[in-house]
């Protein structure tokens, strides 16, 4: 896994696309926006940690229990 994971086309341009309404945010409308994308960003790493570990049944709980 030595080369890097490229994007596809149609990822590109949704790329591009946000691009384009990021440069038309006040700086306000894009601090707030980036707070709510890490929040957001955050829950989604608990949820997939939280769902690696239902899935290995890695859950404490079903260990000692």
């Amino acid at each position: 896994m030595n080369q890097p994971i490229k994007l596809s086309l149609e990822q590109e341009f949704s790329l591009r696309t946000f691009s384009d309404q990021v440069q038309q945010m006040s700086r306000e409308q894009a601090q707030e926006f980036l707070l709510m994308f890490y929040k957001q960003m955050m829950i989604r790493e608990a949820t997939y940690q939280e769902l690696l570990k239902n899935q290995w049944e890695l859950d404490s709980d079903r260990i000692l229990g």
